[in-house]
């Protein structure tokens, strides 16, 4: 079964499993499928944070604004692997504008202006290691980004690395019969769910939950393991009967305050 025929009858599915509210945007089904272009700034220790958080807030946020690309996430890496990290997240609708996008920001005056300091940086103090980059697109049973409530929060980033893109589909397919729910009940809200098209760890998949706080992610991750329809469709042989995820990529990030997300 491919993902275009399960999502035919997706509906049907899952109202016999008693869960027809499992995925309330695709009820929806108009929606356009969003697409995010992630970029991963890993930085030099010392005084660079502050260059590249000034070029962020005052050049690059203000530009894709202009292009109608957004809502836009930066956030600093809290734990996780090879700290300091930024993780810059653009959502949009365009893919080619995210495709063309730093074509698109050079012929912007306003931008070359704000981001010259930052551009400019000499080679030999450069403010970065290196900037990583990765382009996804929404899955279909939760089309758009769910910008969460702008209250004390941390935001986990998930990487689920499959072994074969049948496993791959199988994980993804996973989350249209109930996850989205699941996660939701347990009290760890949704902000995308996404299939990665570019980058590297393919075939994968990358979600963001967000929490109140630490104490909190670990209380909806043990509603979340606990909840009886998590166990029944974890053990169901289709998804059960071998590895459908073989690394997981675990981020907990702390949002900037000039964070859209």
């Amino acid at each position: 079964m491919n993902r275009r025929d399960w999502l035919k009858g997706g509906a049907a599915l899952a109202a016999a499993a008693g869960m027809a509210n499992a995925t309330p945007s695709v009820a929806q089904g108009a929606k356009p499928r969003s697409y995010f272009l992630t970029r991963i700034y890993k930085m030099q220790s010392g005084p660079s944070g502050k260059l590249l958080s000034t070029y962020l807030s005052d050049a690059l946020l203000p530009a894709l604004q202009r292009l109608g690309l957004g809502p836009v996430g930066v956030f600093n890496l809290s734990y996780g692997d090879a700290t300091p990290q930024v993780y810059v997240i653009i959502s949009g609708n365009d893919l080619e504008k995210l495709a063309k996008l730093d074509l698109l920001l050079a012929k912007d005056p306003a931008f070359v202006s704000a981001a010259a300091p930052f551009w400019a940086t000499p080679a030999t103090q450069s403010p970065f290691i290196s900037v990583t980059s990765r382009l996804s697109i929404a899955f279909e049973g939760f089309p758009q980004l769910v910008v969460p409530a702008k209250e004390p929060r941390i935001l986990q980033l998930r990487t689920y690395i499959s072994p074969t893109f049948a496993a791959h589909e199988r994980k993804v397919e996973m989350f249209h019969q109930g996850e989205f729910r699941i996660f939701e009940e347990s009290g760890a809200r949704g902000v995308f769910y996404s299939d990665n098209l570019i980058g590297p760890d393919l075939p994968s998949l990358t979600y963001m939950l967000a929490h109140k706080d630490l104490a909190a992610m670990d209380q909806n991750w043990k509603n979340f393991t606990s909840h009886p329809d998590w166990k029944k469709l974890s053990s169901n042989p289709r998804y059960a009967s071998e590895p459908i995820v073989t690394h997981v990529d675990n981020l907990v990030l702390t949002p900037t305050a000039y964070s859209q997300i």
